[in-house]
């Protein structure tokens, strides 16, 4: 008898077990469902918003292989338009950042997107270096704070936990802006050259920057400020996101702009992705130039072989991205596709002149280049909170972005001198090889793995 009381005793907790190993399971399932429902309500507008950031930002280096020859500008003039984008973006990206904290990101990424609109679509007036560098660096100030608003954003409804995978979707937008508007670019260009007295580059940027200033509109309609604002979720759903964020506000380090200033970390991870932007924009800028110059003249066919490069890169970052999360580990994902970015630009540079090699080492460089970024802003995100956050993230994006400026300059000067980019590209290597040793030894595992 006391032998069949235990095994009672034992069923019922067996029993009790499976009950709550069932409710865990179950609330683990409605919360996937749930931030899935979030995801698919505010990542396809924000991925569209980043599409047309993008594709504004280096539909110069398509607009380059007409304006260059029709306006008299040399390949240091062309790098210097390119890169002064960023010295705009460089002195207003903190306080944009943290002036979207403020009023709401609704108001405030419209803001962004309507005034950049009208000065890409103004572009089509360039006519001097002085007109170019100045739209220039009036676009980098309308369009300060648009990227690192953004990820800030995310932080406001994904923990750190599910921000990886999400992340990784949004900057899809960056090849994607590539796949998509490479042949367009190129098409517009070829098809509208001549058309009512315009040049086909003069076109591109009307046609590009139309969009983005409808886009604002839209953002300042539909986008929501948070989840206490959304009214598409109940009050239960609400009071679940909400708690899955405060969970984690006690881990991070940093909660104040001043804390963020201080901590070392953020400077690292500052230059890291100085680092990582020197190889993204040394493609975004220079990708058509460079299968131009390995003997594709014709601009329809170089936006298509263009998107080749990005259409690998796709596949591949949001796989990246959802292995980082899984095994909660973010540092590797970061520096690994680092390295063998570089590794493709240098290959890329060693095959300039041959089209298959050159565009089978290109992708392998946008693999790895769109690899680390998709990770990269895991790692800031997880230690930085509150303002801090906003101007971090902010700090970070800028500092990192002073290699829009360096990268495009510097390759063009280096080809101007040298009438090769090889020596510009094995630059940049060095540059993404640097940042994947940085983040693995300076970045403590402990602090970003969580």
């Amino acid at each position: 008898m006391l032998a069949a009381g235990r095994e009672k005793t034992r069923d019922k907790e067996t029993n009790v077990s499976t009950v709550r190993v069932t409710h865990i399971n179950t609330e683990a399932l409605e919360l996937q469902k749930l931030y899935t429902r979030v995801a698919w309500r505010i990542v396809p507008l924000l991925f569209l918003c980043y599409i047309l950031a993008y594709l504004n930002r280096v539909n110069i280096g398509f607009a380059k292989l007409q304006m260059q020859g029709e306006l008299g500008f040399s390949d240091a003039t062309y790098g210097l338009g390119a890169g002064i984008f960023f010295i705009g973006y460089f002195l207003f990206e903190v306080p944009s950042n943290l002036i979207l904290e403020r009023v709401g990101a609704r108001r405030w990424i419209a803001r962004i997107m309507i005034t950049w609109g009208c000065l890409s679509a103004a572009m089509m007036f360039v006519t001097t270096p002085t007109t170019f560098y100045v739209l220039r660096f009036l676009l980098g100030v309308a369009e300060a704070g648009f990227f690192p608003g953004i990820i800030l954003y995310l932080t406001y409804w994904f923990p750190v936990e599910r921000r990886g995978r999400y992340m990784a979707l949004f900057l899809t937008a960056i090849p994607l802006a590539g796949v998509i508007g490479s042949p367009i670019s190129g098409a517009v260009m070829q098809l509208l050259a001549g058309h009512s007295g315009r040049s086909g580059w003069q076109w591109l940027f009307l046609m590009e920057g139309i969009p983005t200033l409808i886009m604002g509109i839209v953002v300042m309609c539909i986008l929501d400020e948070g989840i206490s604002s959304a009214n598409w979720l109940n009050t239960a759903q609400k009071r679940v996101l909400i708690e899955q964020l405060q969970r984690e506000m006690g881990s991070k380090t940093s909660h104040t702009f001043g804390e963020a200033i201080r901590n070392v970390r953020v400077w690292i991870l500052g230059l890291v992705y100085f680092g990582i932007v020197m190889g993204l924009y040394g493609i975004g800028f220079w990708l058509p130039s460079l299968l131009k110059a390995a003997g594709v003249q014709s601009p329809i066919q170089i936006g298509w072989l263009s998107a080749v490069p990005y259409v690998v890169a796709t596949l591949s970052m949001v796989w990246i991205g959802q292995r980082a999360d899984a095994r909660h580990e973010r540092r590797w994902h970061t520096a690994v596709p680092a390295v063998v970015g570089g590794i493709g630009l240098i290959g890329s540079a060693f095959y300039g002149a041959e089209l298959v090699p050159a565009l089978i080492f290109l992708s392998i460089a946008c693999i790895g280049i769109m690899g680390a970024l998709s990770v990269f802003w895991g790692l800031p995100t997880t230690f930085l909170g509150g303002t801090a956050a906003a101007g971090g993230i902010a700090l970070i994006n800028s500092l990192g972005n002073l290699a829009g400026f360096v990268s495009p300059y510097l390759v063009g000067l280096v080809r101007d001198l040298t009438r090769s980019t090889t020596l510009g590209m094995h630059t940049l290597a060095i540059c993404l090889i640097v940042s994947g040793i940085l983040v693995v030894s300076a970045i403590p595992a402990a602090l970003v793995n969580r």
